[in-house]
Formats: structure tokens, C-alpha cells, sequence
């Protein structure tokens, strides 16, 4: 005898796969540029703190991360009520959609962008609204502000652009948030935040300061390197950020990740060292590709894209066969993270020998 299945709600039968960036077989040894990690482990201070803190596991951590929320409170100068944090900012950007979208309220965001964006929307229950990139692969902000309707409770704004790169400027950010009504949640995702050099660039938290509309995600998994861990936060106004708290899972950020984070902060002017050395490759490898004659949209993350269009699929079995993994986007581009200086020669060498 069958039972009839579960039913699933609509939205999630219909959800897009996220899709993470490959990994190697077991055996094989591949530079693995597919996932936007830091190339270089975490410090061997917040390793000690992860290890002692390891001790602890048998324990719920604490709630509302506390000291955490001190230290990044005291990093950006603002109230530690402000502060929200949660399984890496992914799982921030989707306590926030859950916090504010009901059924078939809209979520505005660029496309192609940061791959969980329409996921997280469907998740809570909204629809998604996406709006094409610019060909240089920027935000079409003037589109975006159209694309906001009376059913808009959330815009989704990524800077640096994952997959594309380019860092939103903060003029261009104003005169957008100029064209919002204030009842819409402005989401500025910032996980590359440390990465970035171009002077004009959007600062999120200068912009919530003005704007109590505005909400900042950061993460520490990139420029922290501590992507294993799952852990990030985002900057809200106070009633905003107990809507997002509210939302969250409880106890969602586990006890180790809490405290090498803390160290993580502690030890920030050394591991940024580390963030100027991946600057520096990222500079070389762009230039180094400049010289074969291939232009990339301008990177300001740990990463560089290359618009194949239909030959992005060829090109992802071109760089296996010479030993890189890069995160295709079948019939668009490829995304290639910034490595060590050997695994960046390596891709350098198969652009070469690519035609």
C-alpha cells in the first residue's frame, strides 16, 4: 500500500539549485579557484582560540553571540543593538527576507548577482524581481529604483558584485536610496568589503547612518578565512535588528565560531596583510590577463569574471584538464577566485593555452 507524499509548498518545488563552487576528487590534485575562499588558513592565534574553545562544545553557546556583537559593534562604531549575527551572512540576508516579506511581496535585486539571492527570496515566501547587470557588469541602479513597486518590501544591493566584481560607488548609492520609499528594506551585501580599493566605492555603514532604511551584511569567511565556520552579521537600526534577531535560529552561530571571530577582530591589522596580499595578486592576475587581451569587468573581491557567453561550459573542462577548478555559469561566464601566487600562475598558464 503507498501513502501519497508530503506536499511541498510551490515555491520550494520550484527553487533553482544552489550551486557550490566544485571541489577536487578524492586523490586528485586541483588549484581550487571555484569558491571565493581565502587562500590562506587563519592565523595561528585564532587557530589556539579555536582549539580551546573546542572544549567547550558540550555547551550551548551563547544566544545572541555577545562578545561578538561587542567587537563588531566597537569595529564600526556603532550600538551593540545594532548588531545581528548568524550562520554566515547568507543565513543573516535570509533571517532579514524572513523578517520583512510576506507571501507575494517582492524582493529587487541584480542579475546575475550572488547566486542564493532568488532562493532566499522564494525561502520566504516573496517573489523575486530581477534586474539585468549594466554590460560592464554593474547594477543598473536607475533600474533597480524602477523595478520597486507597492509590493516591494526588500532590494537586495552586492558590493563587490559576486560573480562580476565591480564594487557599487557610494554617490550612486544616495541618489538610489533617494528614489526608494523609506518602508523598503535596502540590503547592502558587503561580503568583500575588506577587499576593496576603489576610493569611491560604497562604505554600507556610513550609508545606514543616514538611512534607517539601510541594512549591512558582512561575513567573516572571506577576507577572515574562516569560511569553515559559517559565521557573519549584518547592521541594522535597533527595531529593525530585533525583527532580524527575532527571525534567526536560535544558538545559530555555534561557540567556536563565536570566539574566533573575536580573535579573528583582535588579530584584524594582521590578517589584513593577508587581505593586501590577495589585493596584490588580484592586481597582477588582472593585469596579466589585460596582456593576453582578455578584459574583466573591474575586480574589487577576491575574484576576476570572465564573460564566455556560450563557451563558458568548454572553457570550465579546458581549466580541469589543467588542473584549476573555476565556478562556470553555463552560457555567461566564468568566475575565477584570487589563489595563492602558484595556483594564479597555474590559471594564467591555461589562459594562455586557451583560444
Amino acid at each position: 500500500m503507498t501513502t501519497p507524499d508530503v506536499p511541498l509548498r510551490a515555491a520550494i518545488e520550484a527553487l533553482p539549485a544552489y550551486v557550490p563552487g566544485a571541489r577536487p576528487e578524492p586523490g586528485r590534485r586541483l588549484a581550487k579557484l571555484s569558491s571565493n575562499e581565502n587562500p590562506y588558513p587563519p592565523l595561528p592565534s585564532v587557530l589556539s582560540t579555536i582549539t580551546e574553545a573546542a572544549a567547550d562544545i558540550n555547551r550551548y553557546p551563547d544566544m545572541y553571540a555577545s562578545d561578538l556583537a561587542a567587537a563588531i559593534a566597537g569595529l564600526h562604531g556603532v550600538p551593540t543593538e545594532w548588531v545581528v549575527t548568524g550562520g554566515g551572512s547568507v543565513a543573516v540576508l535570509s533571517h532579514i527576507l524572513e523578517a520583512v516579506c510576506d507571501a507575494g511581496d517582492e524582493v529587487v535585486f541584480p542579475w546575475r548577482s550572488f547566486e542564493a539571492y532568488p532562493i532566499l527570496a522564494a525561502v520566504a515566501g516573496a517573489v523575486g524581481v530581477r534586474v539585468p547587470l549594466t554590460a560592464d557588469g554593474r547594477h543598473d541602479l536607475p533600474a533597480l529604483a524602477a523595478a520597486v513597486t507597492d509590493r516591494t518590501r526588500a532590494v537586495l544591493l552586492c558590493s563587490p558584485n559576486n560573480p562580476t566584481g565591480p564594487a557599487l560607488r557610494e554617490s550612486e548609492v544616495r541618489a538610489f536610496l533617494a528614489q526608494v520609499p523609506p518602508n523598503v528594506a535596502v540590503v547592502i551585501d558587503e561580503a568583500y568589503a575588506e577587499l576593496v580599493r576603489d576610493p569611491n566605492a560604497v562604505d554600507g555603514v556610513a550609508i545606514l547612518l543616514d538611512h534607517p532604511n539601510v541594512v549591512v551584511t558582512r561575513t567573516f569567511s572571506k577576507a577572515y578565512g574562516l569560511a569553515g565556520l559559517r559565521v557573519g552579521y549584518g547592521l541594522a537600526r535597533p527595531r529593525l535588528a530585533a525583527g532580524i534577531r527575532a527571525a534567526s535560529t536560535p544558538f545559530g552561530v555555534n561557540g567556536i565560531a563565536q570566539a574566533a571571530a573575536v580573535a579573528s577582530l583582535a588579530a584584524r591589522e594582521e590578517l589584513l596583510e593577508r587581505v593586501a596580499a590577495i589585493v596584490a595578486e588580484r592586481e597582477r592576475v588582472t593585469m596579466a590577463l589585460a596582456g593576453l587581451g582578455v578584459a574583466v569587468p573591474e575586480p574589487q573581491g577576491n575574484f576576476v569574471w570572465l564573460a564566455l557567453g556560450e563557451r563558458t561550459s568548454e572553457f570550465a573542462r579546458h581549466a580541469v584538464e589543467h588542473g584549476v577548478l573555476v565556478r562556470p555559469f553555463a552560457g555567461e561566464g566564468a568566475r575565477v577566485s584570487i589563489g595563492t601566487p602558484e595556483e594564479n600562475d597555474e590559471f594564467l598558464g591555461l589562459m594562455r593555452a586557451w583560444s
